[in-house]
């Protein structure tokens, strides 16, 4: 018997959060080859996000990383560069599982990345054939559709104080899977920039924390990776996703630290 689109498309991410699980993601800026998807899922990582916004990544290229990762259970998201529906649809055709839409300030905001993202009834995202995620197949519309709006995930960022004082009503908008707190632009939104320990951005998350639990969805930490002792904190609270860093910053600290073991060397 042929495999239904529900049995083929998987999201690991979304089935470990619906369990309480905490996953762990990698950020991909640097490595432009399907490569970094294999080092990943050796890494241990449950999810890796190509960061559009923040790097000069082509469409293509998030494509091919992301279909590598799909092949190997690794659940692909795109961080996309503007939350347009052209951005939003074209990334998750490519063979993203879901969106992480950047600088979301509102529920109306919230509302039209859900739109550009899910299939009707729940959106307006246009049909473009065969999927990679449903490995080219063609199945009915209608099965392929709920397949696809049950698997792909869509995640707003907080970066602005405006977002954390309307953390309930956007959370609270239908089709919001998680919120990712990006917490360098948050601070540097509240005149903090740096701060990390800083009160306000415990409260931040604690009143995140609140409204997503209030609306059963998830909260992700963004912009800690320096600060793995409180990214600690924040999941001891409810956060159940945790963006470690870069694929530049990993390489830069592991080549850092070996040249800086050489340079020891000489001096004994």
């Amino acid at each position: 018997m042929s495999a239904s689109p529900r049995e083929i498309v998987r999201n690991n991410v979304k089935e470990k959060l619906a369990r309480g699980e905490v996953v762990s993601s990698i950020t991909v800026r640097l490595v432009r080859s399907i490569e970094i998807a294999r080092i990943a899922k050796t890494a241990g990582f449950d999810s890796l996000y190509v960061d559009v916004e923040h790097s000069s990544l082509s469409l293509e290229t998030t494509s091919q990383i992301c279909i590598a990762a799909l092949e190997i259970g690794v659940a692909p998201f795109v961080r996309v560069p503007s939350t347009r529906p052209e951005h939003v649809s074209r990334a998750l055709d490519g063979g993203a599982l879901g969106v992480i839409a950047p600088h979301i300030r509102s529920a109306a905001e919230a509302r039209e990345v859900v739109a550009s993202a899910k299939y009707p009834p729940f959106g307006e995202r246009s049909m473009g054939g065969a999927l990679p995620h449903l490995q080219y197949r063609s199945f009915p519309a209608a099965e392929a559709n709920a397949a696809m709006n049950e698997a792909t995930m869509v995640v707003v960022q907080f970066e602005t104080a405006d977002a954390i004082d309307k953390a309930d009503e956007i959370a609270a908008v239908e089709g919001v899977d998680m919120v990712l707190m990006g917490t360098n632009d948050l601070l540097a939104d509240m005149g903090l920039a740096g701060q990390y320990e800083h009160e306000r951005v415990r409260e931040a998350y604690s009143r995140t924390i609140a409204a997503c639990r209030k609306h059963g969805k998830h909260v992700g930490v963004g912009g800690l990776a320096t600060r793995p002792k409180l990214a600690a904190e924040f999941v001891k609270m409810g956060a159940r996703y945790v963006s470690t860093g870069t694929d530049l910053a990993f390489l830069l600290a592991e080549s850092t630290a070996r040249a800086k073991q050489v340079q020891e060397m000489a001096l004994r």
